[in-house]
């Protein structure tokens, strides 16, 4: 099974964070892939991905509008798409990373 990793923020950490990490972890469901979403939002980081999960992980996918520090993902897959990206096309989103639609960061 893959394992994927991902980190959703925007710009106030309301809204658009946290719709983003929900329509990511229902899709991943529906489709039968495991994920750990990890939200900066306005009660700051939760769900922080550990060490170990980033190691696991497949594929890493950053659904962000604000910088998020990348340097802990050097050497996974990743993708970088704007937050709205993962609340209107999760599903895309996730068929990419498991289609290997991405970068080596």
């Amino acid at each position: 099974m893959i394992k994927i990793v991902c980190v959703t923020a925007c710009p106030t950490g309301i809204a658009h964070t946290y719709m983003a990490a929900e329509m990511l972890e229902q899709t991943a469901k529906h489709l039968g892939i495991q994920i750990k979403v990890e939200t900066n939002g306005a009660m700051g980081v939760e769900h922080k991905l550990s060490s170990q999960d980033i190691q696991d992980a497949d594929v890493v996918i950053i659904a962000a509008d604000i910088h998020v520090e990348l340097e802990r993902f050097r050497g996974k897959p990743i993708i970088l798409v704007p937050v709205t990206k993962a609340i209107s096309n999760a599903k895309e989103l996730l068929q990419d990373a498991i289609t290997g639609k991405f970068h080596i960061y």
